[in-house]
């Protein structure tokens, strides 16, 4: 699992986003245990204090729940995965729609565009 970190934002916001689309995505399955802090922040690249505010917010979020003893594990309320899958399915179209606005095109001539593209497998490097 790669960490690209860049400074465009907070160093532990691109955490949350990470470690959130992460678990929407099924990278980490409701159950897993999450590597200590420590360990994590290691992992990142990033400074322990970082990598605990990120997932703080996470547990506030109930992304991730904590057991006093033996660590952080990703929530298993599958509900809540799937809306917060779904919010960031969401945020992803709204820019992917922007974007189109900016270069001309309305949301009926985006979606027309979506029909007509060969179906592929995406690339890196459009």
């Amino acid at each position: 699992m790669g960490w690209i970190l860049n400074s465009d934002k907070p160093i532990y916001l691109q955490i949350i986003d990470k470690l959130s689309s992460d678990i929407a995505a099924g990278i980490y399955s409701p159950g897993d245990r999450l590597p200590a802090v420590r360990e994590f922040a290691l992992e990142a690249s990033v400074n322990p204090n970082t990598m605990q505010k990120a997932l703080s917010e996470l547990e506030r979020a109930g992304l991730v729940y904590s057991r006093r003893t033996s660590g952080r594990y990703i929530t298993e309320d599958l509900e809540l995965i799937e809306q917060y899958k779904q919010k960031l399915a969401s945020e992803e179209i709204q820019q992917f729609l922007t974007q189109m606005q900016r270069l001309g095109f309305d949301k009926e001539q985006t979606i027309q565009l979506i029909k007509e593209e060969p179906s592929h497998e995406p690339t890196d490097h459009l």
